[in-house]
């Protein structure tokens, strides 16, 4: 049947933006959806602040849930702060704290006018698409637990987790690429500059000593190029040729060599000026590509682990029954620790008291929490839902169940199998190219005229280099990881493009990953309810916190609260109260109706009864992803699809209907079970991508020839992984990955276009007549002609991308 839908609310919150459900929080004129609300904007007003309202329309984070007193409590450990501080002087301290709820403008503003709040607070700085704020204070005058308190009473509460002070600081910034090309291109340019002499053959006798002089200049700015700026190629090339392997960059490291020697020695002995301007135009212009290729998304971290997901603080109680807040590294076996509501599980303990509705979804994927007796054992890494609760710790944090499965050796090894980019194989017949032509001029003039074999095999050395596949493979892959940012989609490294473009398989989790993270659909089969009986049943459910209640008051219409008597709840199976002297039964049919019931249907079941009168059953689904059928049909007919799921197959009959019977799914599996699936797949010589987003994916994540994590929220926790994805964008998946199939097109192209080049090289150095002018112009033209058209034709083919886009106001 059909239920009224949720009346209409004009008023919306001042602060928030949400719906006013119950107006009785409002100060003159503004009206806000909870206490909460209304005491940030107190706090803002009487800061002076109010012009964080004026920025965006209702700027601030919800605050129905509030904070509990003594959350920050183990921000007073003298150890814990050390490990958060960046800096300490005499005065001040700095710290940097990750703010998930930061979003717009407003957020920006306030939260760089902090020492209005907090007096003690110096300065404070927000990096946005990092969603950091840097906070200087006086710590005479403030403590870091103000500071964090701070923050949170206005809505940003810092996420503070063990990986923050597990790890070792912020990796500075390495700059030796950036020093490396700043000084090829200086010395590029003043080489050219100093070469024209050369380039106009000034040959007058009152020029020779000027172009001397400036050749002995070249030579001496070609020197930091050579034995600095062009060290990686000669590093890389020598690692490789030590394991019989010969990469790009040993005939690089071959060509620059030979430039350069030829150029001193012609300088030296003052038969020419040399080539040192191709040299270093060679290595800047290879420097530049590889640093736009190896650029990655520095706001996601794609090698979290578990202490990322885990809280810093935890409580323990005492003897005495007193709380106190310590690191949840301190916690040993025997401990009593207190887990409040939306809070996660630091070690594996024992239920002691409360009632226990543990959300094990990130961990095992079971899309429902689990209701736990007192006695029995909840696992490290599952939330609480469902009000605090006491346990006694069984194992220390180190050795948990999700800690060893996380330490297991198939999930600490990358056990992807080591391939060698086309790049490489391509540059080594390019090589033996190459050495023929070199080989093969030699011969020649060995027998026409011996003097010319050194100026024709070097020259030859020199214009076909296989620079310009390097070149290629850069620039093509750089412009293809910014187009992929754009569309959000933050890959690892340029490998993965590669990688992703050969896969033939495609393994899903399900849980967060094809369904959406929170949501549920929700339907009523029965008798037509009125509002009144809507309000009845409404009532009921929310004085449960299980999940499927909770699905069922959203579903809902408030219209007012009303009187309920002998509430009880019946663990596993339901709930049952008098409200408005009507008896009321909610959960399961053996609950409600005496009998259990075999009618199938995807999804769970919650049953009711008024007045022991069955009046129907509410049918509450995971959420799918929008435009999930269209996905996967366009997938079915170029993958082979895969479902892994930790969840039960309540809902395989829905999932066989959108992916078919040739699909295989598998569901209630474990971590190590998905891994071992994974690697069954490769050796049967697939190529995967495994697509999820838990813990519980990390492993086949890690195995997958490409493991990409679907996040909702880029910035909040997402497993190691390779790739991370967006979930609004889910479904560009197909046409992000043909995108990557067109990387070796782009890269052959242009390559072409290179070798097009290396002809007309080829047609003088064979000769033995190659002039420093016609280097001087080939190069830097080859190099600009294959910049333009990598980036010509990855902008090409990023056309239907822009076409399919979810929302073009975001890009």
């Amino acid at each position: 049947m059909k239920v009224k839908e949720k009346s209409e609310v004009n008023t919306i919150c001042y602060h928030c933006g949400e719906d006013v459900v119950e107006r009785h929080y409002h100060i003159e004129d503004k009206e806000f959806c909870c206490k909460g609300c209304q005491t940030v904007y107190e706090i803002i007003n009487k800061s002076d602040l109010c012009s964080y309202y004026d920025l965006e329309h209702s700027p601030g984070i919800n605050q129905k849930q509030e904070v509990r007193k003594g959350k920050f409590d183990f921000l007073d450990d003298a150890q814990i702060i050390k490990k958060l501080t960046h800096f300490q002087d005499n005065t001040h301290q700095h710290v940097i704290f990750y703010l998930p709820q930061m979003h717009c403008a407003s957020c920006i503003w306030i939260l760089e006018h902090l020492d209005k709040i907090d007096s003690g607070i110096i300065k404070s700085q927000v990096n946005f698409v990092k969603k950091e704020v840097t906070v200087i204070y006086n710590y005479h005058e403030t403590s870091l637990k103000k500071v964090a308190e701070a923050l949170t009473i206005i809505g940003y509460e810092p996420h503070i987790s063990l990986n923050d002070v597990s790890s070792s600081k912020v990796k500075k910034y390495d700059t030796t690429t950036i020093v490396k090309i700043g000084i090829a291109g200086f010395c590029f340019g003043n080489i050219m500059m100093l070469s024209f002499p050369e380039y106009f053959s000034l040959a007058k006798s009152d020029d020779i000593g000027l172009k001397t002089w400036f050749s002995y200049l070249n030579l001496a700015l070609s020197l930091p190029v050579f034995f600095y700026s062009a060290s990686e190629f000669f590093i890389s090339g020598y690692k490789g040729l030590r394991q019989k392997f010969l990469n790009i960059d040993a005939p690089i490291a071959l060509a620059v060599l030979i430039t350069f020697g030829r150029s001193v020695y012609e300088i030296l002995s003052g038969t020419g000026a040399g080539y040192l301007d191709s040299m270093s135009g060679i290595v800047f212009f290879m420097l530049i590509g590889r640093y736009f290729q190896n650029r990655t998304y520095q706001t996601i971290s794609f090698d979290r682990d578990f202490k990322s997901y885990f809280p810093l603080g935890v409580s323990v109680i005492n003897a005495d029954g007193t709380e106190k807040q310590i690191s949840v590294s301190e916690l040993k076996v025997g401990d009593r620790i207190k887990i409040h509501n939306d809070e996660i599980v630091p070690a594996d303990a024992i239920l002691f008291l409360g009632k226990a509705t543990i959300d094990y979804s990130f961990v095992t994927g079971e899309s429902l929490p689990v209701e736990k007796s007192i006695g029995e054992i909840v696992y490290a890494g599952g939330k609480q839902t469902s009000g605090a609760i006491e346990l006694e710790v069984v194992k220390e944090v180190s050795q948990s169940y999700l800690t060893q499965l996380w330490n297991n050796e198939a999930f600490k090894e990358n056990k992807k199998e080591v391939k060698v980019s086309f790049i490489h194989r391509i540059s080594r017949y390019f090589t033996y190219a190459l050495f023929s032509v070199a080989i093969t001029a030699a011969i020649y003039w060995s027998v026409n005229d011996p003097s010319k074999i050194w100026g024709a095999v070097t020259a030859v050395l020199i214009v076909a280099c296989p620079c310009a596949l390097l070149l290629s493979a850069t620039f093509t892959n750089g412009n293809m990881i910014r187009i992929l940012n754009k569309y959000k989609l933050y890959v690892k490294n340029a490998s993965v493009i590669e990688h992703m473009s050969e896969i033939d398989t495609i393994a899903f989790d399900k849980t967060g990953t094809i369904t959406e993270q929170g949501k549920s659909e929700i339907t009523f089969k029965g008798m037509e309810l009125s509002s009144y009986q809507s309000q009845l049943i409404r009532t009921l459910a929310n004085q449960s916190n299980h999940p499927l209640s909770k699905s069922v008051v959203s579903f809902l219409p408030f219209t007012k609260m009303l009187n309920v008597k002998n509430y009880k709840e019946f663990k596993g199976f339901g709930t049952s109260a008098t409200i408005n002297e009507h008896f009321l039964k909610m959960g399961s049919s053996e609950f409600v109706l005496g009998k259990d019931s075999h009618q199938l249907a995807s999804g769970s079941r919650v049953y009711m009864s008024i007045d022991e009168e069955f009046v129907g059953y509410f049918i509450v689904k995971n959420a799918y992803r929008e435009g999930l059928e269209n996905i996967v049909s366009s997938l079915g007919n170029q993958f082979d699809l895969k479902i892994l799921s930790g969840d039960n197959s309540s809902e395989e009959g829905y999932l066989k209907n959108i992916f078919g019977n040739k699909s295989k799914m598998l569901f209630e599996q474990k971590p190590e079970d998905k891994l071992n699936f994974i690697k069954r797949l490769q050796n049967n010589n697939k190529r995967v991508l495994m697509i999820g987003d838990g813990l519980n994916d990390a492993g086949a994540l890690k195995q997958s020839d490409v493991g990409i994590a679907i996040s909702d929220d880029t910035n909040n926790f997402s497993p190691a992984c390779d790739a991370v994805l967006s979930g609004k964008n889910f479904t560009l998946l197909k046409e992000l990955i043909n995108y990557c199939r067109r990387q070796k097109t782009i890269i052959f192209a242009s390559f072409v276009l290179s070798i097009l080049y290396n002809f007309v090289g080829l047609f003088f150095a064979v000769q033995g007549d190659l002039e420093p002018v016609i280097a001087a112009i080939l190069m830097p033209i080859s190099s600009i002609s294959i910049v333009l058209l990598t980036t010509g034709l990855s902008s090409f083919y990023e056309i239907k991308l822009k076409r399919l886009r979810p929302d073009k106001s975001h890009y």
